[in-house]
């Protein structure tokens, strides 16, 4: 065997080894901050393309799982690791966390302190089988004289697996006593720049049966839904303070499908007033508004015709306190080593959202389109091939890339929090969010800059919202933007800032210049804003105001000064495309003071640091010379917008090589149980990037007057664990990256929790969605729509690279290939169309291919580049035709503008 191959099965078997036990593999370890000694073999695995991540019912890996499965701002609804629906928070309650409660947590085995839902109480003990209604399949076998009957859940099978592959997951139900295998596929419609069809309240179920004999097998399905309208209503009623309602079923042949239709009568506007709506697609699909499910079920349950083919119950009535069940089937032979897939959809519609404290916080969205559950399911019936083609065409490009699969996993599934009451979507069309399940209002700019994924999956929601909400009821005459819109009536100096990064973000997401030249007043008064902030005139913004840590720090602080340093850099870009030239080179002139200035004085010689306030020095509470997580986070923004380097780049690779010399470690439990206070978003055993540490071992690190907030620097938060990765694997420090996303990806394995909920204040938190951003800089990825200009430039395998992309009004896949003297470049479209004048390549070495792995181990070829800039001639064709074309300073010139269309692939070779 040779040594690559012996490598690759080590590499291979330590992923597998540090995933399951939660623990990255070391060599040695040098203190409880950091542990830093890798096994480079691991470090290498970590680059290896890999397969999607499994989770098995034989290993216990089910429980915790919980993938949204709804549409997006449609409520929660859960895809279980046996392939039930659970949680089903759909009935509007706003409350905090999926499963409000309280719990103990030990940091240090010592002391106990009280965990919340927003602390983190799910982290520490995960939710499992929340399951406040009836649903599930079930399946009868018939073969060769022989019967079986087998639920579709944990138990019942030999094996269950289950593929995290979102927003699409595979369901593998296998066991050698039967002649079939079984695989589910669920998801809701989830086609990315479509987010009207992807805001569907439904969920979308296709079962395949395999036969795996040589002889026909009868198939029946069954699928059954409860009642559960009036759940509030329900258990007033058990309390004896509600009057005697009526639940109702209907079971009804539609157009291509027979359903059952569930509802109640004397709700009123109770926000658990609403309808479900259970269907089995096909002309051999079969409905039956009463059945009875228990714990056994026999063939009789599958009949749900009469002796005449008749349907036996049309319609069922119940009180409140006593389950009713409707059930659907479809029946299939199989022929010998035959296959059929049949489908299903669940759809449920509960409009009666109410907000407190949000005037237009009213009803949702999708009741504006859709009068009932029926309505939903009659809709996606009629579009079903479309929705669920589209969706599995999404699935496919992103899946099908060079990139580690665990890492196109971990960096896209965080997109999922759209999927569930973290979001909302009023009646009026605006996009309103917690930062984290029932946790914090109002769309917290502070938090949701951070979120990269929804702008470049689903841009005009967060269009709508920079107009309607930050630039409309939130922007005050000075500039100001309330950082949590009408729900706290003063704005963050962060959340300032990256509202403005965004707005050039949202700009570069359109086709054309329509979006920053309606909005440009609002955003140059937001950016005037920040300059004004700066009291000194000395380009370092020192006015004390609100940040993310929930705490007003004095004094001038290197992650706000270089966050709106990049802000007004990007006011100085848009102001170049509006033609403000006035305003542009005041914007130039404030950020080339403030970058020397900040580069001078908060340098410390390794890291940037908190310079305290000139007149109260470190009275009250700050970062000061620690080790803070953010303080280059204003070049990692700039990176996401294709701004460049606003900030020195020696500088800035030192201060994200402190990072992970001091706060990052293998195993966050010698810290934490030193360092008390923090809330539990990682435990003993478990990896991480911790907030703030304190590296020159001050005494009063964080000042005299030590308030609450300074519990955040001992914890690890994914969606700033997410922005370091993104910034260093954009600077090539890709080893780094890595190694923090997958400590993150172990964190939430199955075996331990939900791996779809990345918890901070709250499930399901908004931050956590960075995690995009270190895919967009794995991919060296820009974008810049109104000038039709596409980049990539990958970190990872460059030489052989194919990765997913979104533009403004298309999405596809991008490729390349390099040898010595022979670059090639591949733009495949597989939705919309992308309008395209230049295409910027790198075909030379990529950023990182030069550095070394850590530990002084070598990069092979998995990563680094072997070849210098490949020059020649260039050519291009689209369709099929030649396109005229020339490079010029890194990127290939197109004559005229192209126009690709779904289907089509421009390719591009030089050399």
């Amino acid at each position: 065997m040779s040594q690559n191959r012996r490598e690759f099965i080590r590499g291979a078997a330590l992923v597998g080894a540090g995933m399951l036990a939660g623990r990255i593999p070391v060599l040695a370890g040098d203190g409880p901050v950091p542990v830093k000694k890798l096994d480079p073999a691991w470090v290498r695995s970590l680059y290896m393309r890999g397969a999607a991540t499994t989770y098995l019912q034989s290993r216990d890996e089910l429980p915790f799982i919980g993938m949204p499965v709804g549409g997006i701002n449609c409520g929660t609804v859960y895809l279980g690791g046996d392939g039930r629906l659970w949680l089903w928070d759909v009935f509007n309650d706003n409350q905090e966390g999926i499963e409000p409660k309280e719990i103990v947590w030990s940091p240090d085995g010592k002391t106990q302190q009280k965990v919340r839902s927003r602390d983190g109480a799910c982290y520490v003990q995960p939710s499992r089988d929340i399951r406040p209604l009836e649903q599930g399949f079930a399946v009868m076998l018939e073969w060769d004289g022989k019967q079986a009957i087998r639920k579709l859940e944990a138990g019942a099978w030999a094996e269950i697996a289950f593929e995290a592959t979102y927003p699409i997951a595979t369901v593998r139900y296998t066991d050698p006593a039967l002649p079939v295998d079984i695989v589910l596929r669920a998801h809701t419609p989830f086609i990315p720049l479509d987010a009207e069809s992807s805001g569907l309240p439904a969920t979308m179920m296709h079962v395949e049966v395999h036969n795996k004999t040589g002889a026909p097998v009868d198939v029946t399905l069954l699928g059954w839904l409860e009642n559960k309208v009036g759940i509030r209503a329900e258990a007033a009623a058990h309390a004896g303070t509600a009057t005697a309602l009526e639940r109702v079923n209907r079971a009804v042949r539609g157009d291509g499908f027979a359903a059952v239709w569930s509802g109640a009568e004397g709700l009123g506007q109770r926000p658990d007033a609403g309808t479900f709506g259970l269907a089995a697609t096909g002309t051999r699909a079969r409905a039956n508004a009463k059945a009875t499910i228990g714990m056994t079920l026999t063939a009789a349950h599958f009949t749900l015709e009469d002796e005449h083919g008749e349907q036996r119950a049309h319609e069922a009535r119940a009180a409140l306190d006593t389950p009713l069940i409707g059930a659907v089937t479809d029946r299939r032979r199989l022929d010998a080593h035959g296959r059929a897939e049949m489908h299903f959809v669940i759809a449920w519609h509960f409009p009666n959202l109410v907000i407190k404290g949000v005037e237009e916080g009213h009803g949702r969205f999708y009741a504006e389109k859709f009068s009932d559950a029926g309505a939903v399911v009659e809709h996606i019936v009629e579009r079903f091939d479309e929705l669920h083609t589209t969706s599995r065409a999404w699935q496919e490009t992103w899946y099908d890339s060079t990139l580690p699969w665990w890492f196109l996993e971990r960096t896209v599934q965080n997109i999922s929090t759209l999927a569930t009451t973290t979001c909302h979507r009023f009646a009026n069309g605006r996009f309103w969010a917690w930062e984290g399940v029932g946790s914090c209002p109002g769309n917290c700019t502070h938090v949701w800059h951070y979120a990269q994924a929804p702008a470049r999956l689903f841009p005009s929601l967060e269009r709508d919202t920079r107009g309607r909400v930050d630039l409309g009821l939130a922007q005050q005459a000075d500039g100001g933007i309330w950082f949590r819109a009408e729900m706290d009536k003063r704005p963050a100096i962060d959340g300032q800032a990256g509202t403005v990064l965004r707005f050039y973000r949202e700009h570069r997401m359109t086709e054309d210049g329509a979006f920053l030249n309606a909005h440009w007043p609002g955003i140059k008064r937001a950016v005037a804003f920040l300059v004004a902030q700066d009291r000194n005139g000395d380009g370092m913004e020192d006015t004390p105001m609100e940040n993310t840590l929930d705490a007003v720090w004095k004094g001038e602080i290197a992650w706000i000064v270089g966050l709106c340093i990049a802000a007004v850099d990007a006011g100085r870009r848009m102001a170049e495309e509006a033609g403000d030239t006035e305003f542009a080179a005041a914007c130039a002139a404030y950020v080339d003071k403030g970058r020397a200035n900040m580069e001078r004085q908060l340098f410390n010689g390794e890291y940037f640091i908190h310079r305290p306030d000139a007149v109260e020095g470190r009275k009250s509470l700050g970062s000061y010379d620690t080790c803070h997580i953010d303080q280059v986070l204003g070049q990692a923004w700039a990176f996401q917008v294709g701004l460049g380097r606003v900030l020195d780049r020696d500088k800035t690779l030192s201060a994200l090589k402190a990072l992970w010399k001091y706060n990052f470690t293998t195993d966050v439990g010698p810290y934490i149980a030193t360092h008390t206070g923090g809330r539990p978003y990682a435990l003993a055993g478990e990896g991480g990037v911790i907030m703030n540490t304190n590296p020159r071992n001050e005494p009063k690190p964080y000042g005299d007057d030590v308030t609450w907030q300074a519990g955040y620097f001992n914890e690890c938060m994914t969606g700033f664990e997410h922005q370091v990765a993104a910034h260093m694997m954009a600077e090539g420090m890709t080893d780094e990256a890595l190694v923090i996303t997958r400590a993150i990806h172990d964190r939430y394995h199955a075996a331990r929790r939900n791996p779809f909920n990345e918890i901070e204040c709250s499930d399901h938190y908004a931050r956590a969605m960075a995690s995009y951003g270190t895919f967009l800089t794995a991919c060296g990825f820009e974008y810049h729509g109104p000038k039709g200009y596409l980049k990539f430039a990958p970190r990872l395998s460059p030489d052989h690279f194919k990765a997913p992309f979104t533009a403004a009004a298309g999405w596809g896949s991008y490729s390349q290939q390099r040898s010595a003297n022979r670059f090639t470049a591949t733009v495949h479209l597989r939705y919309g169309h992308l309008t395209l004048r230049e295409l910027g390549v790198e075909t030379g070495p990529a950023l990182g291919a030069a550095k070394g792995a850590m530990n002084g181990a070598a990069k092979g070829p998995i990563n680094g580049a072997a070849h210098g800039h490949v020059s020649g001639p260039v050519r291009a064709s689209l369709r099929g035709k030649p396109v005229g074309c020339r490079t010029a300073g890194g990127s290939v010139l197109f004559d005229e503008a192209l126009r690709i269309e779904a289907g089509e692939a421009l390719t591009v070779v030089i050399g």
